[in-house]
């Protein structure tokens, strides 16, 4: 049975759902806020330094109103002439005063002219393109792999899948923690934070027309309420979901999981395996991995594998089974002996890298 959530987790969850979602997005190294407090912080800095110098050296000003110069005369001074406005009111007329100006004062006037004129093209044209350009990026989305929930499963997939050749650009993640998705930008994904559960967040990265959509949501619950949700969406695109009580693996199935991944009961298996010896689980492990020196692939049957043998493939590899009008067949079955077009064919073939080794 379906495990119910408790009241708190359901306040949590109905406040984001009425939370608006965040258009896909790319990692920042500090907070907005954090950044303009350190171009302030600067800028204010810098005007303070030349405060002092020119406080240090008012006996080369002179004030053509009083005559005097004051400590709010030296700071009038530095207020317009780092923002090269220049009344003429005050002047430097000492050539050590022209000097310390032209030498000192010019460079920090361009530098915080630099901060400011950077201030506005970080907060305002940059943060405009990238909206826009990310808004681009959002449109054309297509064949593309879409993680809902990066937890612990979600990470390791898209990290296997990265390891596989599979262009992290390819791939959006999509949850409600911001650390989990921080992580997902790190390795070059695109994010959103929203509600997987919502239609509007699963249309805003076309699911309907991704290459697959992977489902782990850390909960069974919450994960079938997503395959439901997205299956209505995309009735075409193949769905694998993360379930972890047996008794959900149906309800899985029912709400439209193509495949349904087990890892309690992956876990049994290695345990099993390595009861009959001590290889297998080891073996069983490097066929899940790309790491490992084999791989299992399913493919379509290439045109010139029409009328051979499961075990005669062109890649070289060691066919399994084929799945023929969704039936599966094993290698020693008479099936096997004939594959025909449109048959989707399973392999152990070596992976790139021990191909190279053993080249000669």
């Amino acid at each position: 049975m379906i495990e119910r959530p408790n009241p708190t987790e359901q306040k949590h969850t109905q406040s984001v759902r009425a939370r608006k979602f965040t258009p896909l997005r790319r990692a920042v190294k500090v907070p907005v806020w954090a950044d303009a407090s350190l171009r302030l912080g600067a800028a204010l800095a810098l005007v303070f330094i030349v405060v002092l110098i020119h406080w240090i050296g008012r006996d080369g000003l002179v004030d053509s109103h009083d005559g005097h110069v004051s400590f709010l005369d030296v700071f009038y001074f530095t207020m317009i002439s780092i923002t090269t406005t220049g009344f003429g009111d005050i002047a430097p007329v000492s050539n050590s005063a022209r000097l310390v100006e032209a030498v000192i004062v010019t460079p920090i006037r361009v530098a915080v002219l630099f901060i400011f004129v950077g201030a506005a093209y970080n907060f305002v044209i940059k943060h405009g393109w990238e909206k826009w350009r990310m808004a681009r990026i959002q449109e054309q989305l297509s064949d593309h792999i879409v993680v809902l929930g990066y937890g612990i499963s979600g990470a390791e997939a898209v990290a296997e899948l990265i390891a596989r050749g599979t262009d992290p650009e390819c791939i959006v993640v999509m949850d409600t923690d911001p650390e989990r998705l921080e992580a997902a930008e790190e390795l070059g994904c695109n994010v959103i934070e929203a509600d997987a559960t919502r239609d509007e967040h699963l249309i805003a990265v076309q699911i309907a027309k991704a290459r697959s959509v992977l489902v782990s949501a850390g909960r069974d619950d919450a994960s079938i309420l997503i395959v439901l949700t997205a299956r209505h969406l995309a009735p075409g695109v193949p769905i694998s979901v993360v379930i972890r009580a047996t008794d959900n693996e149906i309800l899985a199935i029912q709400a439209g999981a193509d495949n349904v991944i087990n890892p309690v009961r992956f876990t049994g298996l290695l345990l099993a395996g390595s009861s009959q010896g001590a290889h297998v689980a080891e073996y069983l492990a490097d066929l899940a991995s790309v790491s490992g020196k084999v791989q299992l692939v399913e493919r379509p049957v290439h045109p010139e594998e029409v009328g051979k043998s499961l075990h005669n493939l062109a890649t070289g590899g060691q066919g399994l089974r084929l799945y023929r009008d969704g039936k599966p067949y094993g290698f020693w079955e008479a099936e096997a002996r004939s594959l025909q077009a449109g048959d989707l064919v399973v392999e152990i073939k070596p992976t790139e890298a021990t191909e190279c080794e053993t080249t000669p």
